[in-house]
């Protein structure tokens, strides 16, 4: 079994910033790709960024040159800095992974998510 678990999320001012963290933990044997995904009330989840084992990383546009993603592989963490936050950011953040077990086959993992509000 594989676990993701977030942390960081919380209520923020407009033009703040905050620190998400997702842990992955069980049987891993690799990671292929780490990321976050928003989903805003009335709205679609959408990708909100995404980071490969190599290092490639792939950001939607609306976060792009104000979020950073990052990853440690060695504690099979990734992580997300928000910095000059809007309103419009106020979302439900999911991490999500592909991880291919010990045992088994590949296959996509999500976390249970963790509420953003960015609010005055």
């Amino acid at each position: 079994q594989v676990q993701l678990v977030e942390s960081g999320g919380g209520l923020v001012q407009p033009g703040g910033s905050l620190r998400l963290s997702c842990a992955a933990s069980g049987s891993i044997l690799s990671i292929n790709h780490m990321g976050w995904y928003r989903q805003a009330p009335g709205k679609e989840r959408e990708l909100v960024a995404r980071i490969f084992s190599g290092g490639r990383t792939d950001y939607a546009d609306s976060v792009k040159d104000r979020f950073t993603i990052s990853r440690d592989n060695a504690k099979n963490t990734v992580y997300l800095q928000m910095n000059s936050l809007k309103r419009e950011d106020t979302a439900v953040y999911y991490c999500n992974a592909f991880v291919l077990p010990t045992a088994g086959y590949g296959m996509e993992y999500w976390g249970k998510g963790t509420l953003v509000t960015v609010s005055s």
